[in-house]
């Protein structure tokens, strides 16, 4: 970059260059590094779903679909809800098919929050979240997380504590990226409380809905924790847009299918910005991602049982370095502190770790406003997020890697 250069980009969008995972892969490209950083898998989705995106193409599904997305894929989204939540939409008012779950949480922030007003977000946020609400124009709060036991849990009297008069929404995200938090039905519950007798809008992040892991209970006995979809709580209907896509649940995030569910008077307004954006998303995948809606549940809890494998292999081979383990209920994503091997600052380790010793992570401190807040439990500053959603013989090569630290 020459001397002379001077960015154009206004303000509000400057602290959003480049993201941390364009950072960490692109040091994992140049080092030949094993890029558990980045949290896409590395195997394709079921077989008849590419079979039926191949036969979308040569059927002629090429063009733009309708506005709101197909009416297969609405369909499957509803029928999807309500068979494993039994929560009920009408797929021609309360779906809106999106380019990703990212864009339709970018959407929602800018058809439903007007400038100036606040959105609180519950940190470690993704960083996705904290761009919607600058392009919006609104204001952002965080509310951290806390140490409990060996993960994290919500002070929910914190989150009450942060409402202001200009709080207009709310943003839920569970299973929880980074951290691999499973927010509880008493954590959600209530959360719901707060969102009602504060008359808040809530927005949900649920793409990791259905990849929630078996975990040793206080007891010692295993037991798998449950997500809860805040919209079928008590009062929550009516405030909530719930976002998901096919991408972490199908292995398809290339494919950038997602979609925003609520009343028909939020949807409007998510519609509203998402029309001029992107218009429509890829048409050819739609039915593709409904065929594997209807069709491909069993393909989906193989997913989620290989990567609760894989989550122990990468915890076992994390804890075998001599890390600081935290509990992984859900996600891609499990977490280390490195102070117990000395770390002091997570950035700084992850950009070291490449060439070290070959592995590539993200720090935990790039989804929060202050790793060292000056009060409260929490400190981010020294904690790593890995990614175990790649092929075994990868994790096996990060494991050999990771004893080298």
């Amino acid at each position: 970059m020459s001397a002379e250069y001077q960015s154009r980009t206004v303000e509000r969008l400057r602290p959003f260059g480049s993201t941390i995972f364009a950072e960490m892969t692109a040091l994992a490209v140049s080092t030949g590094a094993v890029n558990l950083g980045q949290g896409f898998p590395d195997t394709d989705g079921p077989a008849s779903m590419l079979d039926a995106a191949r036969g979308a193409i040569a059927d002629g599904f090429n063009q733009y679909s309708p506005g709101p997305g197909l009416p297969v894929l609405r369909d499957a989204v509803v029928a999807d809800r309500k068979r494993r939540l039994g929560i009920e939409y009408d797929p021609a008012t309360e779906v809106l098919i999106t380019v990703g779950a990212t864009e339709g949480i970018a959407a929602t922030i800018l058809g439903l929050v007007e400038p100036g007003e606040e959105v609180l977000l519950i940190e470690p946020y993704y960083d996705s979240y904290a761009a919607a609400i600058a392009l919006a124009g609104a204001r952002r709060k965080a509310v951290s997380l806390v140490p409990d036991g060996n993960g994290f849990a919500l002070d929910t009297d914190a989150l009450a504590a942060a409402i202001g008069p200009n709080t207009k929404l709310l943003v839920v995200n569970t299973p929880h990226n980074p951290t691999g938090t499973v927010l509880t039905h008493a954590e959600l519950t209530r959360i719901a409380d707060i969102a009602c007798e504060h008359d808040l809008l809530v927005l949900t992040d649920e793409v990791y809905e259905r990849l929630t892991f078996d975990s040793p209970d206080s007891s010692g006995r295993s037991a798998r924790s449950t997500h809860v979809s805040l919209a079928s709580l008590p009062g929550m209907f009516q405030r909530t847009v719930t976002v998901s896509s096919a991408a972490k649940t199908f292995n398809a995030t290339g494919w950038k299918t997602g979609w925003a569910l609520g009343p028909r008077e939020l949807i409007d307004a998510v519609r509203a910005a998402k029309q001029f954006m992107t218009f429509v998303g890829g048409t050819p995948f739609q039915p593709a991602v409904a065929h594997a809606l209807n069709h491909e549940d069993a393909w989906v809890e193989n997913l989620r049982t290989s990567l609760q494998a894989k989550r122990d292999v990468l915890s076992s081979a994390l804890a075998d370095a001599g890390l600081d383990v935290k509990a992984s209920d859900g996600t891609y994503f499990v977490c280390a502190d490195i102070s117990s091997v000395g770390g002091v600052d997570a950035l700084q380790f992850c950009r070291t770790l490449p060439e070290r010793i070959g592995v590539a992570a993200v720090p935990v401190s790039a989804f929060v406003d202050d790793p060292t807040p000056a009060s409260g439990p929490s400190n981010w500053t020294t904690l790593v997020r890995f990614a175990f959603c790649k092929k075994d013989d990868v994790l096996a090569d990060a494991a050999s890697r990771l004893l080298t630290l």
